[in-house]
């Protein structure tokens, strides 16, 4: 299979300390991964290397065939699709939400000198409608509501058509009915053979779609586990990789996990 993303001992280091350590990582064409672990993991500074936007300290990372550091990183940018809160932060609260659709055509964060035709606005607002906020699209970015402005990204991302999306916790913020919303959204998009490979990053086994394919386990900036869905989702990787004792279900295709309880038995004393 086809090598969309491929990472061999990548490194990221600021201030004197590695951010990643060592991580190799292959992902094919067709595949759905989650990248699982705890705050500080270093989850997000690897999407920002698979996005093109941020380059290795050290290894080699290669992204739609064309290796980091040896390419024109605007043009490639354009061909992955990136839904992450720190890029949010740069639309103008300003910009109606039909033009920050729109600009996911160039990856850039704002309307400038770009111009688009009237099948980019049909194929901004058919977005819109396929994420359930198509009435949304004359309302300022900075309106909307959390679940709204997830979905709006995600609609964003898709706008240039990307062979890669990358969704950095899609879910964070959403009370339970927005995230259930954006769980059905997202397994449909990984059923439909023509979507982009996906990559999706949690901290949370529940916010796995149905359908995803594979797992990586990130801790400490390096990779605890990496493979199919289900060998990876144990409860002996999650809780080493968490640092608890968990207990982990898997029903009607969703995965949910649970701390387990302390044992209740007081302890004996010993004797004097």
């Amino acid at each position: 299979m086809t090598a969309v993303i491929e990472m061999k001992n990548v490194s990221v280091r600021r201030a004197g300390t590695n951010i990643l350590d060592g991580v190799s990582w292959t992902v094919a064409d067709g595949q759905r991964w989650v990248v699982l672990g705890p705050n500080g993991a270093g989850k997000t500074t690897l999407l920002q290397v698979a996005a093109a936007r941020m380059h290795p300290s050290r290894g080699t990372a290669t992204v739609l065939g064309e290796r980091l550091g040896k390419t024109d990183v605007a043009a490639l940018q354009t061909r992955v699709g990136l839904c992450s809160a720190a890029l949010a932060d740069h639309f103008p609260p300003a910009e109606t939400v039909l033009d920050v659709v729109l600009t996911g055509a160039y990856a850039v964060t704002g309307r400038w000198r770009e111009t688009y035709e009237e099948i980019d606005e049909a194929r901004a607002r058919d977005l819109l409608a396929a994420f359930r906020v198509g009435g949304l699209e004359d309302r300022t970015f900075g309106t909307l509501s959390e679940g709204e402005c997830k979905r709006v990204q995600i609609a964003r991302a898709l706008m240039a058509d990307p062979e890669l999306l990358l969704l950095d916790e899609p879910g964070a913020g959403l009370d339970l009915g927005g995230r259930e919303e954006l769980v059905g959204a997202l397994s449909e998009l990984a059923s439909d053979q023509r979507s982009p490979v996906l990559v999706l990053v949690t901290h949370h086994v529940e916010e796995i779609p149905p359908g995803f394919t594979h797992a990586m386990m990130v801790r400490e900036g390096q990779v605890h586990a990496a493979g199919a869905l289900a060998d990876v989702l144990t409860e002996e990787t999650l809780g080493a990789v968490f640092g608890l004792p968990l207990h982990v279900d898997h029903a009607d295709g969703r995965w949910s996990a649970r701390a387990l309880p302390s044992d209740p038995r007081p302890r004996r004393r010993g004797k004097h």
